[in-house]
């Protein structure tokens, strides 16, 4: 059997993976930290299925349950596999998901794409506004090309042409679901929306700011509040044994 890390990352917008890497940074420093990752193809069909099958056949030849993590679309990706094999998740840790459907930041990119009369270019320059605040002009090039990559290669369910229809039930395995206050992709209102499929021991946390990608920004307090879980999680374990 393979051996397993303590924390399983779960990726699947690799143009994004330089946001992760400070929490990961941090993270490191206590837990062995495993990257799962998966990169569409053009020609590849925009669903969560063939990463869905992927990702069991990884964690099926683990030799013990794993504690996962994903941001937005990769969490969702996370959540659907613990309620499909639970016994396959140790726990669940969740940054920028939305309770009810696998909204991303695509969703709102291809509404402001249908309803505002703007050119690509300008979209994205105000998305990049919206996802990470202020930047200074010279910036804003470089966040415009990790997002247009992020157009070509995430298995967002988003599109011109559909809208995703996914949506989960609750999971049994411990969750904790952590936010942003001034996220506009995960708002303070859909956040709220967590505590209807809360269990016993599972957590809920904002931080204060930070906009969608909060864990770039505040990676040591988002990982400090990760490994308390991470903690109580095995404590829970031990009483329950």
């Amino acid at each position: 059997m393979t051996k397993h890390p303590d924390l399983l990352w779960l990726n699947l917008s690799p143009s994004l993976e330089c946001f992760n890497r400070p929490l990961l940074n941090y993270l490191s420093q206590t837990l062995k930290i495993g990257i799962w990752e998966y990169i569409q193809t053009p020609d590849e069909p925009t669903s969560l299925d063939v990463p869905l099958v992927l990702l069991h056949d990884y964690l099926k030849n683990q030799d013990r349950p794993v504690d996962l993590i994903g941001h937005s679309l990769s969490g969702f990706l996370g959540l659907l596999y613990a309620q499909r094999y639970p016994e396959r998740v140790k726990s669940l840790t969740l940054l920028a998901v939305a309770p009810r459907s696998a909204l991303d930041w695509q969703a709102h990119y291809y509404a402001l794409f249908e309803t505002i009369p703007c050119s690509r270019q300008t979209i994205l320059t105000q998305m990049v506004y919206n996802l990470f605040g202020y930047q200074c002009k010279k910036k804003i090039p470089s966040f415009i090309e990790i997002l247009e990559q992020d157009l070509l290669s995430s298995p967002s369910t988003y599109s011109l042409f559909c809208q995703s229809n996914l949506t989960f039930q609750s999971v049994s395995v411990p969750l904790f679901v952590c936010g942003s206050r001034d996220d506009m992709v995960v708002d303070p209102y859909q956040f709220k929306g967590w505590q209807t499929f809360l269990n016993r021991g599972d957590r809920l946390w904002q931080c204060p700011k930070g906009r969608h990608f909060f864990h770039y920004y505040y990676p040591q307090d988002v990982g400090e509040q990760i490994l308390q879980f991470l903690g109580s999680n095995v404590k829970l374990s031990l009483i329950n044994a």
